[in-house]
């Protein structure tokens, strides 16, 4: 993986990060120097990654909220801004994952799957860009292989990946002349909670599903933490507009 460029001195707000690629992705920042504002609806796990963020010497800013409330978008950059005293890095990690037969998914499921993949990172992106754009700042969407191919049991889920995929290549070009730099990265499977606490369908035909776990095995987690700590840094000053698969060939064919 490249490695970030200095941070130091720099502000990164990072979503979902009380476990999982999260919190690897606020860790690998912190590493490269950054202070941290981590947001998550799980506060036992966010002050668990704020305690190996102090740990390194940098600052954290915990907001412990639901993503899923449209309100809170703005509130949390706020809160970034306030805590440090600018923001150079958005990186929108949270996401949520609920299997079932199509027919059989429950309205509060796939408003909810909209509501955190999609719309809580279009509102965060909203209320960055400005404080973004005083710092030549960046933005990492946190997509999926599943934007790039349709997965069973899973339609809510990949249409909001695709949808976030086409949002980065959207504001990568709304702000094309500007100094921010707006990318995507998009993991094939990796042991995260998601991944853990998955339910199967009753009645899914599990061979489908197994097409999408990748001949080569699970991704990495770290790896994808340090692509993402890469894009949001001036290391990847000529990224923009971006997705970078990281997936193990489970797109490749």
């Amino acid at each position: 993986m490249p490695t970030p460029s200095d941070m130091n001195g720099r502000a990164a707000l990072v979503t979902g990060a009380a476990s999982g690629l999260g919190r690897a992705t606020a860790l690998a920042l912190a590493r490269a120097g950054a202070d941290v504002c981590i947001v998550d609806v799980n506060a036992a796990g966010l002050d668990e990654t704020a305690t190996a963020i102090r740990a390194s010497g940098r600052r954290v800013q915990i907001e412990a909220v639901d993503l899923a409330v449209a309100s809170n978008c703005a509130n949390i950059v706020a809160a970034a801004v306030n805590a440090f005293g600018r923001l150079d890095a958005l990186c929108n990690v949270a996401g949520v994952l609920f299997f079932a037969n199509t027919p059989e998914m429950p309205a509060a499921q796939y408003e909810k799957t909209i509501a955190v993949n999609l719309s809580a990172p279009f509102f965060l992106c909203q209320a960055a860009i400005p404080h973004l754009l005083e710092r030549n700042g960046a933005i990492v969407n946190v997509t999926s292989t599943a934007a790039f191919i349709g997965e069973a049991y899973v339609a809510a889920y990949c249409a909001t990946k695709a949808g976030l995929t086409h949002m980065t290549k959207a504001l990568a070009m709304e702000y094309i002349n500007k100094p921010i730099r707006i990318n995507a990265v998009a993991p094939g499977g990796m042991m995260t909670g998601i991944a853990a606490n998955m339910k199967i369908p009753e009645g899914a035909d599990v061979s489908l599903i197994k097409r999408y776990s990748g001949l080569r095995g699970l991704v990495e987690v770290d790896d994808v933490a340090e692509m993402i700590a890469y894009l949001a840094s001036d290391a990847a000053r000529g990224c923009h507009g971006a997705c970078f698969t990281i997936d193990s060939g489970i797109t490749a064919g």
